[in-house]
């Protein structure tokens, strides 16, 4: 006879098996919640605003610095930082209006960059106080199958957009770059998606997402196949830069195997994880970094407001151009002009 207890028991079991969620791991909501608010959008321009390229960031440091990739702030022509850098801070609520959403925008200077491992980190110019930050995580300790989000600006899409996924791979020296290890992983990236975290489930930042493969070199579409820079190479980078982060680190093996941030007292965590032999080495896979998908999405009979990156660069070049006029107008009249 079943009592009471067995079957809240396997209620329990069925709901943690139907969402996918293991036991210690935090929800995706939650995720959310705590480390959307240390994610930026990015956006660079030349001052004439006829190139330029958004993507997005994630506050390392409480004084302002912002990891991103290096594609996101760097112009392909000259391979020099756009002259111009905005980061936009999170609004309260994502309301689906850019104008509205993008009303924190604050400039940033590019610090340091590295096109190989496609990273760069930004300095907020006058930032408030006291930012929230994105812990890096240890990438060391995520392996296939385990769950991971993607907090980003996929064009077409919304702002702050969140999806999830699982690790579908790991590939060391990605496309011959020696030291740049990445993850594979069939969570949804698309172009603005770029230089954002890819969090684990206690949301910690085990990756930096940087590139997506759509199309293979017949033609043919390729689905689910995207790629972060493992937090580890990004972390050992930023540290040869001269920037400090906070690194969670995995403590020895034994009862306890979460990560915990260095110095603080560890918990007792779930079994600690089955490491898979690694695969014999893949194929090179050539890819590029995200783009706007190729199938137009279908007519809506209710509007909607996805952003145009290419239309925001260039509105926000005019804004800017139009408040440096009125900057000058405004001395030529304290002159006498």
């Amino acid at each position: 006879m079943l009592t009471i207890r067995t079957v809240w028991l396997s209620a329990v079991v069925s709901v943690f098996m139907s969402t996918g969620v293991v036991a210690g791991e935090l929800s995706p909501r939650e995720i959310y919640e705590r480390a959307s608010p240390a994610v930026v959008m990015v956006m660079g321009h030349s001052d004439a605003g006829r190139k330029g390229s958004g993507g997005t960031g994630s506050i390392v440091q409480a004084d302002g610095l912002v990891l991103t990739n290096a594609h996101v702030v760097v112009e392909e022509a000259t391979g020099k930082p756009y002259s111009k850098i905005t980061v936009f801070l999170k609004p309260e609520r994502v309301t689906g209006e850019a104008k509205v959403d993008l009303s924190r925008g604050l400039p940033a200077t590019v610090k340091s960059y590295s096109a190989a491992l496609d990273l760069a980190v930004l300095k907020i110019v006058n930032p408030p106080a006291n930012l929230p930050v994105v812990a890096l995580g240890e990438s060391n300790g995520t392996h296939i199958g385990d769950h991971v989000v993607a907090i980003g600006h996929p064009e077409q899409g919304g702002l702050w957009t969140l999806t999830t996924g699982v690790i579908s791979a790991e590939f060391e020296n990605f496309n011959g770059v020696q030291g740049k290890d990445v993850f594979q992983t069939e969570t949804g990236l698309n172009r603005g998606n770029s230089g954002g975290p890819l969090l684990d489930g206690e949301g910690h930042m085990v990756g930096v997402n940087t590139a997506i493969a759509r199309v293979a070199a017949d033609g043919m579409p390729i689905t689910s196949i995207s790629f972060a820079l493992k937090s580890s190479v990004a972390a050992g980078w930023l540290h040869t830069q001269g920037v400090a982060t906070p690194v969670l680190v995995l403590p020895p093996p034994g009862p306890s195997t979460r990560p915990t941030p260095a110095g603080s007292a560890a918990v007792t965590p779930p079994a600690p994880p089955i490491v898979m032999p690694k695969p014999a080495t893949p194929p090179a896979i050539t890819v590029t970094p995200p783009a706007p998908p190729v199938v137009a999405p279908p007519a809506l009979s209710e509007p909607v407001h996805p952003y145009n990156l290419d239309s925001l660069v260039r509105e926000r070049e005019r804004t800017e151009r139009d408040m440096e006029d009125m900057m000058r107008d405004m001395r030529d009249r304290l002159r006498g002009r």
